[in-house]
């Protein structure tokens, strides 16, 4: 009985050995495999950038050279709307016109102090 507890102990010491070393495998190829990941978002997200600005100037520029026709004719459905109150609606549902505020009622005379 004690030879068998003598092999079964460095057969078990033998198994504990070969996990560590499975477990230590791992862990490297999980740092390799993390590392690559780190470095191959960042090349996507470098080159992504440069789309992002290439995309953003071809956006930004057309709609700058048309802003001044953009606010000659928000001005111009704003002065229609003076002429025209039933306009007014849309106007407000499209913020072009700030909402008046309902004028607050004229308070109630105070009672005189006794």
């Amino acid at each position: 009985m004690n030879d068998t507890e003598i092999n079964s102990t460095g057969d078990l010491a033998g198994q504990v050995a070969a996990l560590q070393r499975q477990v230590f495998t791992l862990l490297m190829a999980l740092i390799v495999v993390s590392g690559t990941l780190v470095a191959y978002l960042g090349y996507e997200s470098h080159h992504l950038g440069k789309d992002i600005a290439v995309i953003n100037s071809q956006i930004v520029q057309p709609y700058n050279q048309k802003l001044p026709a953009i606010q000659s004719f928000v001005s111009q459905l704003v002065t229609f709307g003076k002429a025209h109150p039933d306009f007014n609606p849309i106007l407000l549902k499209y913020a072009l016109v700030p909402a008046t505020p309902p004028k607050p009622a004229p308070a109630a005379p105070a009672a005189p102090k006794k």
